[in-house]
């Protein structure tokens, strides 16, 4: 239990600090300027005739490597009572291995710092963010592609127990990847460590802080961070807390951030009615998977260029040819998912008895393991939002519309770019009043940011757009 505390005090420390022992916030947009100048890319889009290394298998048409591993593109047919679309089949990512997605954290002058790779993948719409430590697939650090191992690998590997901060298994895009999930983890190091020109240590704030900026951190960094926890306190020491942070001249609904990140006891909706609640949502509703050859998919057309729903919905998948310098290996070939348009995914937040509640939907996913996971307010990413129905999607009209005094996060910001080519989803958190009632609809819940901690660690509760806005939720 000390130990735990100590932990969370340590993050939250981490988490107040502005800036850090080595860069400021607005050098590091220079740095990663000047890490994109320094690098060779080259994404071109190709033919599946030509995509070297990657074949439709004879057996079940999959989209899959030579070497049987790093990921497949398979097909599936779903069957499922929730929601007005009973049955459907489509494309989507299989790949079974557990990655690392990894940060090796040091304190520095007393202050928690976190160890950020300025890395590209080929899906980046900016190429250069920020990401973890460590970002991994098994065959990439089993060197599959008999490339070079990845930087900081052998700190993970040897890692022993004392110096584990933080070690989750959370799930990846639930539309898009069937059952993935990665190994999110936050280890200390002590002593010494060689520092590679494509590093450079933040401190937790200032990672928080370059959130606020588009398509700066990638989706890994920000589904690590989530899930953070700043440890659970009384009262009095939330108070403290507050009035260090009102010292600090802080934003008033940042304070009161604080104030539901730390305390385990002021929710209207108790932990016990929340496992209650998605209890009741996993035994009334079904999801039936199968597999299905990949070329037999139903309203699915395929030519040499891209596969893609004959109303032009969705997503495609491309064939793609990539060049990195930088990389463990600097050239080779992929499908990737490109979404048909930006989506938007939004958290509603409401002062209830003075402490900010998190509306949070309940979702079911065809990739997901659990049928269903917590989810933001509003998620709208395979179909085009701007094209529904007023009042179709709960609270979508409202959050589009909302005044930019309510407005507390608004950045757009990319999905994971190793898979995804060129997908940027708006990401918002705002604050409402009493226009929105503290009763909400069904497969709708109030949590406090407490709360959310809690579920988050634990596997399969929190999806990944959920998870990437509490990432952005800051305190400074």
């Amino acid at each position: 239990m000390e130990k735990t505390q100590n932990t969370a005090l340590m993050f939250l420390k981490s988490a107040l600090s502005k800036e850090g022992s080595f860069i400021s916030v607005q050098d590091v947009l220079g740095w990663l300027k000047e890490q994109n100048e320094r690098v060779v890319v080259n994404i071109n889009k190709t033919k599946f005739s030509e995509l070297e290394n990657w074949h439709y298998d004879e057996k079940n048409g999959n989209l899959r490597h030579v070497s049987g591993r790093f990921f497949s593109i398979d097909g599936i047919d779903v069957e499922t009572n929730w929601g007005s679309v009973s049955n459907w089949q489509q494309p989507i990512i299989n790949q079974p291995e557990v990655g690392y997605l990894g940060f090796i954290t040091q304190e520095k002058n007393g202050i928690l710092h976190f160890l950020v790779q300025a890395k590209i993948e080929p899906g980046n719409i900016n190429k250069v963010q920020l990401s973890p430590t460590l970002q991994a697939t098994r065959s990439n650090y089993t060197q599959v592609h008999k490339g070079k191992q990845p930087d900081y690998l052998e700190y993970f590997q040897r890692v022993k127990p004392s110096e584990v901060l933080l070690d989750q298994l959370q799930s990846e895009q639930g539309a898009r990847f069937l059952r993935k999930r990665n190994r999110n983890i936050i280890i200390t190091v002590h002593g010494d460590i060689e520092i590679k020109p494509n590093f450079v240590w933040l401190t937790l704030g200032q990672i928080k802080r370059l959130m606020q900026f588009d398509d700066v951190v990638n989706m890994d960094s920000r589904t690590v961070i989530s899930g953070i926890s700043f440890g659970n306190f009384d009262s009095l020491s939330v108070n403290v807390f507050a009035c260090l942070q009102s010292l600090e001249e802080s934003s008033p609904i940042k304070s009161k951030m604080l104030t539901s990140a730390l305390s385990s006891d002021t929710g209207i909706t108790k932990i016990d009615e929340v496992i209650s609640y998605l209890t009741h949502y996993k035994s009334t509703y079904d999801l039936k998977v199968t597999k299905v050859p990949l070329k037999q998919l139903d309203k699915w057309i395929f030519s040499d260029e891209k596969i893609y729903h004959e109303d032009s919905k969705f997503f495609n998948v491309l064939p793609i040819q990539v060049e990195i310098s930088n990389r463990e290996v600097v050239k080779w070939c992929q499908p990737m998912i490109q979404p048909a348009q930006m989506g938007i995914c939004a958290f509603i937040v409401k002062l209830i008895d003075n402490v900010v509640h998190f509306a949070v939907q309940v979702k079911l996913e065809c990739g997901n393991h659990d049928i269903v996971e917590l989810a933001p307010t509003v998620q709208c990413l395979t179909g085009n939002f701007r094209d529904s129905k007023k009042g179709q999607v709960p609270f979508l009209d409202y959050v589009i519309g909302i005044s930019p005094e309510q407005i507390i996060y608004d950045s757009l910001q990319s999905e994971e770019g190793g898979r995804f080519y060129h997908e940027q989803n708006r990401n918002m958190i705002v604050v409402v009043g009493d226009d929105i009632p503290i009763e909400l609809p069904e497969k709708f819940i109030w949590m406090t940011l407490n709360q959310l901690y809690v579920f988050l660690k634990f596997n399969n509760y929190l999806n990944i757009q959920a998870r990437s806005l509490l990432a952005a939720v800051s305190f400074v």
